[in-house]
């Protein structure tokens, strides 16, 4: 099949199920009316499938915005401010995405719990003014009656949009269309970052991009889509319910999205059809009328325990096994080749790879331009516990830095301080002679500093080449970019980075296999890889060769030693061995105290360091060159 062909397969499958549902579902119990009402549902799951789906973000508040968009529509087309149904339409939406705009931004500033319990508690708060204070607008608990019907044309050639197959075509279409628009938002850098967020927020940010604006765009997005469906509820039934607003239609949403499945965009349709089907249904059952809610209710959790990702999402990922079987047995294999042989196999890291990276616009001839990062009395204190109390180093644009220590130093800290990831309690980081510390670890790394983690930081449900993705955006577009209709890999000099990374990397033939499939050590070199897509100017190696074998800590040592020819390394190390081979200078920390900085040789010598840290004195041999090893 053509990859073009290929690309719009989805759409064509919707389109060719919206025609034929009219004609084939009937028999079976699906009125004209069922459907309508089925796809209006569908297309408010939409949005909350792209914000709960793609960002993770669960809201039990959607009604309001649903209820907002409806209601505005049918008070303005009752009361004959607005005589055209479309433009009722157009302001219920967009006053439905200003609603969400408003709760988006108190909501997304919380996480988990705390963002779906402030989302109920607006979407409470709506009821209530909805049925107390603009009741005289609302019509309280008797709704809007009259809401009249779209009207396709003009004068007396127009024709009105009647229920029943006439007003399933439009909200058809308006799915459809609703669809298309979603599977783009999904594919789109956008998508792509909100994906990124569901599964590691904090990642996120450290690469550079703005979180809390993403989760907003795809809370207002969601919040547009519920005022579009609310506000053609009230032309499809002739008359806008008070239930709109109501708690129950929040979770009835919920639960038809999540039944249907999950991040699939179609979901929402089965899980809506389904729900209606069996509540109309089950009611016409003799003995069962009065008990429709129970059997309803006990048929949906057999439903979630049996289809632990939905229908449709249970469904596609079998058929995602059952396609990539072959290709992800392979990519196992050779991970368990490369752990089973890591001990004499090593990667080949790449010495002729071109890195672009930008340098700091400053005068070469200022004398702060040959000092990349300066920390000046950074302290950090948690109550009576000093982590990291007075210390000051200079770090030299273009150097390879260490930072050693014995355990519980202050290492960690002091890098997190040093990327503003953790604010200090005295003191200030300058990166190339400008104040860096209160600027967040977001703008600290669209200034140019990147950090790998100790720990793995990954998005283990991406492909090696999408984790880079993420990375290499976040300096190709800022902060933040509402490109959503823009394909993921549609930006040349972005890919062009990430095969430079892949190259460099020696992840070339694992582009596209899950993170959550690469051996340990290849996921050490993507999580270096990640912060060097980034672009920096600096980057903080927390523990690059932490769990390595010998043969992968040579590799890695050279990896290193390839990025210190393009930008200047700070990395904090526990193999001395490695820190004395790699850095110029080295700065040692102990019990949270500068203890000594400078050369590497004359920190090795240095008296002081080697009664805290090193040990005993070493003998002359040793002063000679012998290497010198942490004690266990």
């Amino acid at each position: 099949m053509p990859a073009r062909l290929r690309s719009v397969l989805p759409e064509l499958v919707l389109l060719a199920v919206l025609a034929a549902a009219p004609v084939l579902l009937p028999p079976l119990g699906f009125s004209h009316d069922l459907l309508s009402r089925a796809l209006n549902w569908a297309l408010f799951g939409l949005g909350l499938d792209i914000l709960f789906g793609l960002a993770g973000l669960l809201s039990f508040g959607q009604a309001a915005f649903y209820g907002m968009g409806g209601f505005v529509a049918a008070y303005l087309l009752v009361s004959g401010t607005i005589q055209s149904v479309w433009l009722a339409l157009l302001v219920g939406t967009v006053a439905a995405g200003v609603l969400g705009l408003a709760v988006g931004w108190l909501a997304v500033r919380r996480i988990g719990i705390y963002f779906a319990m402030i989302t109920l508690a607006f979407g409470q708060m709506a009821y209530f003014i909805e049925n107390s204070p603009l009741s005289d607008y609302t019509g309280g608990e008797n709704g809007i009656a009259g809401v009249p019907v779209p009207v396709l044309g003009f004068g007396a050639s127009a024709v009105k949009i009647t229920a029943g197959l006439p007003m399933y075509a439009l909200l058809a279409v308006a799915f459809f269309l609703g669809f298309v628009l979603a599977r783009r938002i999904a594919n789109s850098p956008v998508g792509l970052i909100l994906k990124a967020v569901k599964e590691n927020t904090g990642r996120v940010a450290m690469l550079g991009h703005d979180v809390p604006a993403y989760k907003l765009a795809a809370f207002t997005i969601a919040a547009l889509y519920a005022g579009l469906a609310g506000a053609m509820l009230g032309p499809f039934q002739s008359y806008m319910p008070p239930d709109a607003f109501a708690l129950e239609t929040s979770g009835q949403l919920v639960v038809q999205t999540i039944v249907g499945g999950v991040g699939t965009l179609v979901g929402p349709l089965v899980g809506a059809a389904l729900w209606l089907w069996l509540r109309d249904n089950l009611q016409l059952i003799p003995g069962f009328g009065p008990l429709w809610k129970l059997v309803l209710g006990l048929a949906f959790i057999g439903l979630v325990m049996g289809l632990r990702r939905g229908i449709c999402g249970e469904i596609l990922h079998r058929w995602r096994i059952h396609r990539d079987a072959a290709r992800l047995r392979a990519a196992q294999a050779r991970t368990e080749a490369i752990e089973a042989g890591a001990a004499t196999a090593a990667p080949t890291i790449a010495a002729d790879v071109a890195l672009p990276m930008p340098r700091p616009s400053i005068d070469a001839r200022d004398a702060e331009a040959e000092i990349a990062i300066e920390a000046r009395g950074l302290a950090r204190h948690y109550g009576g516990l000093k982590a990291v109390d007075g210390v000051s180093f200079v770090v030299r644009r273009g150097s390879i830095h260490a930072v050693i220590g014995p355990n519980g130093a202050g290492k960690s800290t002091l890098f997190k301080m040093l990327s503003d990831e953790v604010s200090p309690s005295a003191g200030e980081v300058l990166l190339f002679g400008e104040r860096l510390t209160g600027a967040g670890v977001t703008r600290a790394a669209q200034r140019g500093v990147a950090k790998s983690n100790q720990l793995n930081q990954l998005f283990l449900g991406l492909t090696v080449r999408e984790n880079l993705r993420v990375a290499a955006l976040a300096r190709a577009r800022g902060r933040f970019r509402l490109d959503l209709l823009l394909p993921g890999a549609g930006r040349p000099e972005v890919e062009a980075q990430i095969d430079a990374m892949l190259r460099l990397l020696d992840l070339t033939e694992r582009a596209e296999t899950p993170a959550s499939v690469l051996a340990y050590g290849e996921k050490r070199r993507l999580e270096i890889g990640m912060a060097l897509a980034t672009s920096p100017n600096v980057l903080l190696l927390d523990e690059p060769l932490a769990g390595m074998s010998p043969s992968e800590r040579a590799a890695t040592c050279a990896l290193i030693r390839r990025i210190g020819r393009a930008c200047t390394v700070v990395l904090v190390e526990h193999d001395l061995d490695a820190v004395f081979g790699l850095a110029e200078r080295i700065t040692v920390l102990s019990e949270g105290r500068l203890l000594a900085d400078g050369p590497s040789e004359a920190v090795r010598r240095d008296p002081a360091v080697q009664k805290a840290y090193l040990g005993a004195v070493q003998d002359d041999a040793a002063h000679a060159g012998e290497a010198v090893h942490e004690p266990a």
